[in-house]
C-alpha cells in the first residue's frame, strides 16, 4: 500500500516537473521572439542612418554656381539633419522602452509599442529615401540629360543628313526646313550653357523643348516631300485631265452639269493655296488627309465619267429595246380590245377579270405617257445619262409587271385556265413528295445505293419535265396535261415509297448492330454473325444486312424485331 503510494506520489512530482519545463521553455520562445523583433526593428532604424544623403551631398557642393542650388543644397541639410538629430532620437527612445517591457514581460504592451514604432520607421524610411531620390536627381541629372540629349542629337544628325542627301525634294521650301535645322542646333548650344551653369530645372525645359521640335522635324522630312509633289505635281496635272475630259465629254454631248466641275476645280485651286500657306509655316498638321481627300474627289470624277459613258451605251441599248416592247404590249392590248366582245361571248368571263384588263391598260397609258417625257428630256440633252438610264429601268420594270398582270387576266379565262391551275397545284404536290424523297436519302447517307432508287428518280423527274413542258404550250392541251400529271404522280409516289423503304430498313439494320455490339465480347457467334451484317450493310444489302443481325440478336433477344419497329414507329 505504502509503495503505490510511493508511485502516485512519483508520478504527480515528474508531471509537475514536465509541466514547469514546458512553461518555462513557452515563456522563453515568446521572450526570443520579441527580442528578434525589436533586433529587427534597430537594423532598420540603421538603415535609415546609413542612407548615403551625406555622400550625394558631397557631390553636390562642387555643382553650386547659382543661389537656387545653393538654397536647394541648405534645404536638404536641414532636413537630413532634422531626420538624424531629431526623427531618430525619437525612434531610439522608442526602441528603449520597447526593450524594457520586454524584459518586464509586459508582451500586451509591446505589442502595441512594435506597431507604433515600425509606422515611424517606415515613415521615416520614406522621407531619408525622397531626400536621397531629390538630391540624385540633382547629382545624376548631367548623365541622365547628356544621355538624352546623345540620342536627340543622333536623331537630328540622321534628319539633317536625310534633308541635305534629298534637298531637291525640298524645292522652294527648303530654306525654312534648314531654319528650323539650325533652330535645333542653337538649342543643343542653349543646353551646353544651362549645363554649365548647373541649372537644372532650365535643362528641363531646354531638353523638352528639343524632343518636341525633333519630333515635328521628323514629320517634316518624312512627309514634305509628298505632300509638295501632290500640291505641285500630281494635283495640278489631275485636275488638268479632269478638265479635259470634262470638256471632250460635254463636246461629245453629255449633259455633265450636274457635276459642278468648273466651280470645284476653281475652289480646289483656292484650297491648295490656303494648304500651301500653311505649308510654308511647316505646320503639316491634316494637310495630307486634306490632299489625300481632293485627290479621291478628282479621281470619283473619273468614276462618274465612265459611269456616264457606260449608262449611255446602256441606255440606247434598252431605248430600242423598250421601243420595241412597248410597241408590241401596245398592238396586243389594243387587239385584245378589240375583240374584248368576242371574248366575252366565247368565255363565261367574270366581271373582275375583265376589271384586270382594265386595269392594265390604264397603266398601260400611264407608261407610254412617261416613256414620251424621258424622250422629251433625252431630245433635250440636259438630263445626264445616268439619270436617263434609271428612268428606262424603271419604265422596263413597270412595263414587265404591266405585262404579268395582263398575261395573268388573259390566263384566267374559261375552264383551260382552271384546270392549269389545278395542274400546276397538282405539279407543286408531286415536287413536295419528290423533294422529301431526296431529303430522306442524303439526310440518312447511306454507304451504296442501289440503281433501282436513280432509275425511279430518273423516271420520275422525266414525267415532272413532260408535265412542265405541257404546261408552256400554248394553248395547252387539257386532257394530255391530265395524263401526264397522273404519270407523273404515280412515279413520285413509287420512288417515295421505296425511298421510305430502303431507308427504313437500313436504319433498322443499323440500330441491329449498334444493339448487338454491347454482346460481341460474351458471345462469338453474335461477334461473327454482325461482322457479317456490317459488311453487307457496306455494300449496300441493308435487308440482307437486317436479316443477318436479326437473327444474330436473337440469340440474347428473342423480340428484336418487334423492338426494332417499335422504336423505329417512334
Amino acid at each position: 500500500m505504502q509503495g503505490r503510494n510511493l508511485i502516485i506520489i512519483s508520478i504527480i512530482i515528474i508531471v509537475l516537473i514536465v509541466f514547469s519545463i514546458i512553461i518555462h521553455l513557452i515563456r522563453k520562445k515568446k521572450f526570443n521572439n520579441y527580442k528578434k523583433i525589436l533586433k529587427d526593428l534597430e537594423v532598420k532604424r540603421n538603415l535609415i542612418e546609413s542612407t548615403p544623403v551625406l555622400l550625394e551631398l558631397s557631390k553636390v557642393e562642387p555643382i553650386i554656381k547659382n543661389d537656387r542650388m545653393e538654397e536647394k543644397y541648405n534645404d536638404w541639410q536641414d532636413r537630413f539633419n532634422k531626420i538624424k538629430e531629431d526623427k531618430l532620437s525619437k525612434i531610439d527612445d522608442m526602441l528603449l522602452e520597447l526593450d524594457s517591457n520586454i524584459m518586464k514581460r509586459n508582451y500586451k504592451l509591446c505589442d502595441k509599442k512594435i506597431a507604433i514604432s515600425e509606422a515611424e520607421i517606415y515613415k521615416l524610411r520614406e522621407q531619408a529615401l525622397r531626400l536621397l531620390d531629390e538630391i540624385k536627381d540633382i547629382t545624376l541629372s548631367e548623365e541622365k540629360y547628356r544621355s538624352i540629349v546623345i540620342k536627340l542629337k543622333t536623331k537630328y544628325r540622321e534628319l539633317n543628313k536625310e534633308f541635305n542627301d534629298n534637298r531637291n525634294l525640298y524645292d522652294n521650301l527648303s530654306n525654312e526646313v534648314m531654319l528650323q535645322l539650325e533652330n535645333i542646333e542653337k538649342k543643343f548650344l542653349d543646353f551646353e550653357k544651362v549645363m554649365d551653369s548647373n541649372d537644372y530645372q532650365e535643362v528641363v525645359h531646354i531638353v523638352k523643348a528639343i524632343d518636341v521640335m525633333i519630333e515635328h522635324m521628323e514629320i517634316v522630312i518624312k512627309e514634305l516631300p509628298d505632300i509638295l509633289l501632290m500640291i505641285n505635281q500630281i494635283l495640278p496635272n489631275r485636275m488638268k485631265e479632269v478638265k479635259k475630259s470634262n470638256d471632250d465629254m460635254i463636246k461629245e454631248g453629255y449633259p455633265l452639269e450636274y457635276l459642278n466641275i468648273d466651280y470645284n476645280l476653281e475652289e480646289s485651286k483656292k484650297m491648295i493655296e490656303t494648304i500651301f500657306s500653311k505649308v510654308k509655316m511647316l505646320n503639316l498638321e491634316g494637310v495630307m488627309f486634306d490632299l489625300k481627300t481632293m485627290l479621291e474627289y478628282f479621281d470619283s470624277l473619273f468614276i462618274d465619267f465612265e459611269k456616264e459613258r457606260l449608262s449611255k451605251k446602256v441606255y440606247e441599248e434598252m431605248k430600242e429595246d423598250f421601243k420595241n416592247k412597248i410597241d408590241n404590249t401596245n398592238n396586243l392590248v389594243n387587239d385584245v380590245y378589240g375583240q374584248l366582245d368576242d371574248i366575252k361571248n366565247m368565255y363565261d368571263l367574270k366581271e373582275e377579270d375583265i376589271d384586270v384588263i382594265h386595269k392594265a391598260n390604264k397603266t398601260l397609258v400611264v407608261i407610254n405617257d412617261d416613256y414620251k417625257k424621258m424622250l422629251s428630256m433625252d431630245e433635250k440633252k440636259s438630263t445626264p445619262y445616268s439619270k436617263l438610264n434609271n428612268e428606262i429601268e424603271k419604265l422596263s420594270i413597270r412595263l414587265l409587271n404591266m405585262e404579268n398582270d395582263f398575261d395573268l387576266a388573259m390566263s384566267s379565262l374559261g375552264n383551260m385556265h382552271a384546270d392549269e391551275e389545278r395542274a400546276k397545284e397538282q405539279l407543286d404536290e408531286i415536287d413536295k413528295f419528290l423533294k422529301q424523297s431526296k431529303m430522306m436519302i442524303r439526310g440518312y447517307k447511306l454507304p451504296v445505293i442501289d440503281n433501282n432508287y436513280y432509275v425511279q428518280l430518273e423516271e420520275a423527274n422525266e414525267a415532272i419535265r413532260e408535265v412542265v413542258n405541257e404546261l408552256n404550250k400554248k394553248p395547252i392541251v387539257i386532257k394530255i396535261l391530265n395524263t401526264r400529271v397522273d404519270t407523273a404522280r404515280d412515279l413520285v409516289l413509287k420512288l417515295y415509297s421505296t425511298t421510305s423503304e430502303l431507308v427504313k430498313v437500313a436504319q433498322m439494320a443499323e440500330m441491329a448492330i449498334c444493339y448487338g455490339n454491347r454482346y460481341r465480347s460474351k458471345f462469338n457467334e453474335i461477334d461473327n454473325g454482325l461482322e457479317d451484317a456490317e459488311a453487307s450493310f457496306k455494300k449496300g444489302r441493308y435487308k440482307e444486312a437486317l436479316d443477318i443481325s436479326v437473327k444474330s440478336c436473337e440469340i440474347v433477344d428473342k423480340d428484336i424485331y418487334r423492338k426494332l419497329l417499335e422504336l423505329y414507329d417512334k
